[in-house]
């Protein structure tokens, strides 16, 4: 890609993004700049990365053409505040925003940036929001994507591409993202669980933790493979698994009897409940 990048915010996901881009070669070290007010973080990634780095998110966003927000969305509001455009025009040339801080709307953040731009200004900074999850952090994430109504295509793309360095990207209206946020934002800490779980009752049935372990990840990876093979949908696989009167229907029997269906159900339509609470 050409032109910088700068990443507001050096914590985890910021440094994944700054991972992934140079190890795509989307960008060159010299390109990316990220800002944080913790020095001991901002040390650690320029010696990790041969990055530039800075204190300054008003001077990071002038001197990007391409502005990630990778904060806390309690952050936002002040780091909006010191980023904000003054004069009506503008940018001078044009920049794309792109938030990932979970439950910041769109519209909050134009409130901030738009506050005193002309309609031309407002092209000139097109916003693009951004649920990524944890995934990223090695490479396999899923991030859903919704932008503004001044982002052009060619905005998406560029977007789209920085992500599909992290893993996998799919275009969502904005009304979509609560959902997103409960299925695959939180959703890795809903596979940790059961991870946990399979573990515990291997260790209950007499195995080791690390037999346990070694058994539970195998399976889920195994699992997961099959089911990106894409032949047959997840319903048909597990009732494949399933034979009549076997060790498989004696453990769905049980799951059936507890309704845990319906409880993984209630449990997203509950996050995703919070996700718009949080988004007000």
């Amino acid at each position: 890609m050409h032109g910088s990048i700068g990443i507001i915010g050096a914590g985890n996901m910021g440094e994944a993004f700054v991972g992934a881009m140079l190890a795509s070669k989307l960008f060159a070290p010299s390109e990316v700049q990220v800002s944080d007010i913790n020095n001991e973080r901002l040390k650690f990634m320029e010696t990790t990365y041969d990055i530039q780095t800075t204190t300054d998110n008003s001077a990071l966003f002038r001197q990007s053409d391409i502005i990630i927000l990778a904060v806390k969305p309690q952050q936002m509001n002040d780091i909006l505040s010191g980023i904000s455009p003054e004069n009506e025009s503008g940018p001078d040339a044009k920049k794309l925003v792109i938030s990932i801080a979970a439950g910041i709307r769109i519209e909050k953040i134009e409130a901030c940036l738009y506050a005193a731009l002309s309609k031309e200004g407002k092209k000139r900074l097109p916003i693009i929001r951004v649920m990524p999850n944890t995934p990223a952090l090695v490479l396999k994430g899923v991030s859903g994507l919704s932008a503004n109504r001044y982002a052009l295509p060619e905005d998406v793309q560029s977007a789209q591409r920085i992500l599909a360095a992290m893993g996998s990207v799919v275009l969502f209206e904005e009304s979509d993202l609560d959902a997103v946020t409960a299925l695959s934002g939180s959703g890795p800490a809903y596979a940790f669980f059961l991870a946990e779980s399979m573990i515990e009752a291997g260790i209950t049935l007499g195995l080791t933790p690390e037999n346990a372990r070694d058994l539970t990840i195998g399976t889920l990876k195994g699992a997961v493979a099959m089911m990106e093979a894409g032949n047959e949908p997840p319903e048909e696989l597990r009732r494949k698994v399933t034979s009549p009167g076997g060790t498989t229907e004696a453990a769905f029997k049980v799951f059936d009897k507890n309704n845990v269906r319906q409880v993984i159900i209630d449990a997203l339509t509950a996050a995703a409940k919070r996700s718009r609470e949080l988004s007000r």
